[in-house]
């Protein structure tokens, strides 16, 4: 076997090796020590827990509620249950009931609080991974903690939130309200946003991130998968975990593990006890058993610090940090390295400005093929498979597969590419262009991203990779190979963690770090001189992924087509419409809505919340039903000065669960309470809910079926008006209509209002 077919199988290694470390390979059994965790005692408690949907509100939201507070007891803890109403800043407002309890500590100083939430998603998610996941695996970590009978220093409060699903509220009533949150020191919080793949590390933290790093390393988990690029980036952009209320209302720091692959799964009836993949689970605790025992006994005092550290994962070295002082001093000596090193290689003849030319035009001719290809070809799949438009998570059933296809072409695109561009000895030039673009690229994040600024160690790594190439016309391809391992093993992983992240969307970002990997390999590729034959065969291999994916994207039992329908009855005209927020209808949806639907312009004029915003599509007139409207009483009217001072009460006549309320921009509230809580004003706003989107004021989900009552003040001679839509979850259920269940290969729609029967009320005070 040739050098060049080891040194690629080499390669190869190194791809599987940086994925395959980020996950535990072996399952802990029932047999597992009793100080130890255990994936299959955690999953005891998971099947207990997920074998129904259970959302605030519903009978087996309670049920799941009292298991947990018997297992609780069981562990010899006292528990005890927080109520009250919260709205958060997504607009719903909700009666969370949070589930406590605390272990004792030998000293008086910071806790630590390990959380997770028990509520699932509204309304036909199981709930296992989103976050049975994380309340089995805190149930089983502390079990384990408490078989060895030690005492630790600080205290620990577990705390099961409720109703994170509507918008935090659990956390906000703890953080706000309870007494114990200020003794929290650091929060250890256990998500998930899919049913499987490595959990990821993410710091919540108002300061700098270099003391939670120093002592997380410090804890050594076995299998960390964290990167300082997620951290920065997840900074900028509006977060939506508990966790989030500690850091903003608390100003107290904490780390989030949460997985996100299979995402397809999340929110919806797939996030099942069988699909949630046990190696991950045992990644969950993995992470929890070193923390918990390291920062049970850690000075929670000694947590904030104003320096940021770089991090990174990365075989064998597990978790590397580096302060961010470092990073210009890093990109100088690179710069300076890359200068000397061309005009080193020039003197010696080793380098050809020629070659570095046509080196150029090589690399940015495959990065813009490459990103141009995966850019029109994901539209292209759009357009040929409309039925993708329908799974609002942006991740489809076969997404792994594509995440493949994309991977081969761009690596098609490189070895076809760098194939025109051989020449015998010209290796070294070759590799002058992707140092540049990358050098540019640490330059900027040096700048504007600072904590992607880990991209420069894959740099110096190829600049060592120039100067062998320099010094020796016949350089050891194996040395290459190892000089190379930086770059494959540190971003390889993030080829597939984008547009699982992010969506199939970013494919086009997959490939553009395909050629940048690619770039910095050349220096092994590059004294291939066919080339063209690996073309053929990623070419190949692209053909086959697509090839599969089109056999996968149909929809099936395993991967059913998610839809939805609703009943809408106007009670204030007395008409009603089916109605859909799909985009291409099924047999099921058509049964109702026909072949030829209307367009829902009319209920598009209020969208209802949902995660991604999404609209009505289409509607069909439907028979008008004789259902029982929600009561509205007027309990205060009180003009003041040049105020009105209003209370209105709505009680649902059949057991509501939800409550949307709407009014036009035409209405103005100087302040409004609902249930209690005060909206909260906009930032610079003269007005509450000034800033609306598509009339929304707020949602109401319904528990114990509580009234909702709005306390508002409106300039005295306004109209107020509002627009009222009260649901049910029944509609298969409902005697009143005749509606079957779906077909094995469908399921409900997530992020949206749906299998709901809706009253429309219109409520006008002159």
């Amino acid at each position: 076997m040739s050098k060049r077919i080891i040194a690629f199988l080499l390669i190869a290694l190194a791809i599987y090796w940086s994925f395959s470390v980020l996950l535990p390979n072996t399952i802990s059994d029932i047999d597992t020590p009793d100080s130890k965790f255990s994936t299959h005692r955690a999953l005891v408690h998971l099947k207990a827990i997920s074998k129904q949907p259970h959302y605030v509100g519903n009978a087996n939201h309670s049920e799941v509620r009292n298991y947990l507070i018997s297992e609780l007891k069981k562990l010899g803890l006292e528990t005890q249950v927080q109520e009250g109403y919260s709205m958060g800043p997504w607009g719903n407002l909700s009666k969370a009931k949070n589930i406590l309890a605390r272990i004792k500590g030998r000293d008086s100083g910071k806790a630590l609080l390990l959380l997770s939430h028990y509520d699932s998603n509204p309304h036909s998610s199981f709930g296992a991974s989103d976050a049975g996941s994380g309340i089995v695996t805190i149930l089983e970590g502390v079990r384990a903690f408490l078989t060895e009978n030690k005492t630790p220093k600080n205290d620990i409060i577990i705390l099961f939130s409720d109703a994170e699903e509507l918008g935090l509220n659990g956390a906000d009533i703890f953080v706000n309200q309870h007494p114990w949150a200020k003794d929290v020191g650091l929060v250890l919080n256990f998500e998930a946003r899919g049913s499987g793949g490595p959990s990821y590390m993410l710091i919540e933290t108002n300061q700098g991130n270099a003391s939670l790093m120093k002592h997380f390393v410090e804890a050594n988990p076995e299998y960390p998968v964290a990167n300082s690029l997620a951290y920065s980036i997840y900074k900028m952009l509006p977060n939506d975990t508990d966790l989030t209320r500690f850091r903003e209302d608390g100003d107290i720091d904490g780390f989030n593990f949460a997985f996100i692959d299979d995402h397809f799964d999340y929110h919806t009836a797939l996030d099942t006890y069988e699909r949630l993949d046990r190696n991950t689970l045992e990644h969950q605790g993995s992470y929890l058993m070193p923390l918990l025992y390291y920062f049970a006994d850690a000075d929670l005092t000694d947590i904030k610090n104003n320096e940021d550290h770089i991090y990174f994962n990365v075989p064998l070295f597990k978790t590397v940090i580096y302060p961010f002082s470092w990073i210009m001093p890093m990109l100088i000596l690179s710069i300076v390295l890359f200068v000397g090193l061309i005009v080193y290689g020039l003197k010696k003849e080793s380098l050809s400005l020629n070659q570095i030319g046509k080196g150029f035009i090589a690399f940015f001719t495959a990065l813009i093929l490459s990103a141009a290809s995966g850019f029109v070809l994901w539209k292209l799949l759009l357009k040929l498979y409309p039925q993708y438009q329908d799974m609002l998570h942006g991740f489809t059933y076969n997404g792994h597969t594509y995440i493949a296809a994309f991977t081969c072409l761009a690596l098609a695109i490189c070895f076809m590419v760098y194939h025109k561009f051989y020449a015998s000895e010209n290796t070294a030039s070759l590799l002058i262009a992707p140092l540049a673009f990358w050098i540019v690229i640490c330059g900027i994040v040096a700048l504007a991203l600072k904590g992607a600024s880990f991209f420069i160690i894959p740099v110096l790594f190829g600049l060592l990779s120039l100067l062998v190439l320099i010094r020796q016309k016949e350089p050891n391809i194996y040395v290459l190979v190892f000089l190379s391992l930086p770059v494959i093993t540190i971003m390889a992983p993030l080829v597939k963690m984008f547009p699982v992240g992010l969506g199939l969307k970013i494919l086009f970002v997959s490939c553009v770090l395909v050629v940048l990997i690619f770039g910095l390999t050349i220096s092994v590729f590059g004294s291939f001189p066919k080339k063209n034959r690996l073309a053929y065969l990623f070419l190949s291999l692209t053909i086959a992924c697509l090839a599969v994916s089109h056999g996968r994207a149909s929809f099936s039992e395993d991967r059913p087509k998610p839809n939805s329908l609703l009943y809408v009855l106007n009670a204030n005209n007395q008409s009603a419409v089916w109605a859909t927020y799909d985009n291409v209808l099924d047999d099921w949806t058509k049964a109702h809505l026909t072949d030829n639907p209307e367009p829902a312009s009319e209920l598009q004029e209020n969208t209802i919340g949902s995660k991604y915003k999404t609209g009505f599509t289409f509607t069909n007139k439907a028979e008008l039903k004789s259902l029982p409207e929600p009561s509205i009483t007027i309990l205060q009217d009180t003009v003041i000065g040049d105020n009105r001072d209003i209370v209105v009460q709505i009680k649902s006549n059949r057991q509501a669960e939800r409550f949307e309320v709407f009014s036009d921009s035409t209405n103005v509230f100087k302040r409004f309470t609902i249930n209690g809580v005060s909206a909260k004003r906009d930032n610079n706003a003269d007005y509450v809910f000034e800033k609306r989107f598509q009339n929304r004021l707020f949602s109401y989900y319904v528990s114990d079926n509580e009234p909702l009552e709005m306390h508002f003040v409106v300039p005295k001679n306004q109209q107020t008006r509002f627009t009222i839509y009260e649901a049910t979850f029944n509609l298969l259920e409902d005697q009143n209509f005749e509606v079957s269940k779906r077909q094995p290969n469908m399921i409900p729609k997530p992020f949206v209002l749906n299998d709901a029967v809706v009253v429309k009320k219109q409520l006008t005070i002159k």
